[in-house]
């Protein structure tokens, strides 16, 4: 019996994603999964020193992770025309950006390098996900970019919004998702073990798809107090067919995001990129 651990997000998109693994719906032969949670910055700091056999990242972070890890070709979360939000207490004029004091939710995820793309001059502060928009509420910080649920909740609790990075991204670039995070392997699994690991993955994601109630009454344990309507718009809106698979437009996609921030000086380098 061969463990593989799996990390990612206490969330009800992951949750959902999970479900049939989880709850042993998928025959996994001699591999045994086990789940393990925590926030994506922490994943990603994780990842650095290969923890966990699979890991969901931010797909910035996989920049620095491509030697010692392969991207699945499924799980992935893409704002397809949405994606983290910046919000402030009130509306704010274009020409104040650069005196604002802005949260993002961990260095290396992919909120934070979109919104370097959008204006690099921002003068950032790092904070847990979910201390994001207490510290705009109380007035730490000028204003935060919100993921996870945050992005369906903000306007009903009295922000504004400066920009949604989703669809600023998808302007730019004609219509093209936002990558923000993906499942990675460790390589030093071996190619065998590694594709029987992303198909059962892959498998689990469809089961969810054509299990859409059960896996979404369980994916409602993980979703931090959104009620049932807005935790299955959550789960539409980050897993959905370009999570079962990338596909051309994802693919091409990840190499435009991971381009243009090269272009931009904001990473070293564009990773490899599996799609295993």
């Amino acid at each position: 019996m061969t463990l593989i651990r799996v990390a990612h997000s206490p969330d009800s998109d992951d949750a959902f994603m999970f479900y049939a693994l989880a709850n042993n719906l998928i025959d996994t032969g001699d591999l045994r999964f086990e789940h393990v949670l925590s926030d994506i910055e922490t994943l990603n700091r994780e990842a650095f020193d290969g923890t966990y056999e699979v890991t969901a990242v931010s797909i910035h972070a996989y920049v620095h992770l491509d030697e010692r890890y392969a991207l699945l070709g499924s799980g992935a979360s893409m704002g397809d025309g949405y994606g983290p939000v910046l919000v402030a207490r009130e509306e704010v004029p274009h020409g104040e950006l650069g005196s604002l004091k802005v949260a993002i939710p961990g260095e290396l995820t992919s909120a934070a390098l979109a919104l370097k793309m959008w204006n690099p001059e921002l003068d950032t502060v790092v904070l847990p996900f979910d201390a994001v928009m207490p510290a705009v509420s109380s007035g730490e910080v000028d204003a935060g970019v919100v993921i996870h649920e945050g992005q369906l909740t903000w306007e009903e609790e009295g922000f504004h919004a400066i920009v949604d990075l989703g669809v600023w991204w998808a302007e730019e670039t004609g219509g093209l998702p936002l990558p923000l995070g993906g499942n990675v392997i460790r390589r030093d699994l071996g190619s065998e073990t590694m594709a029987r690991v992303a198909e059962l993955l892959r498998r689990s994601i469809v089961y969810s798809l054509e299990h859409r109630d059960a896996a979404l009454d369980y994916a409602l344990d993980y979703g931090r107090g959104l009620d049932r309507t807005k935790a299955d718009r959550f789960v539409g809106m980050y897993v959905n067919q370009l999570t079962v698979d990338y596909g051309e437009r994802g693919r091409r996609a990840l190499s435009e995001f991971l381009g243009r921030a090269h272009s931009a000086g904001l990473i070293p380098k564009v990773p490899r990129l599996d799609f295993l």
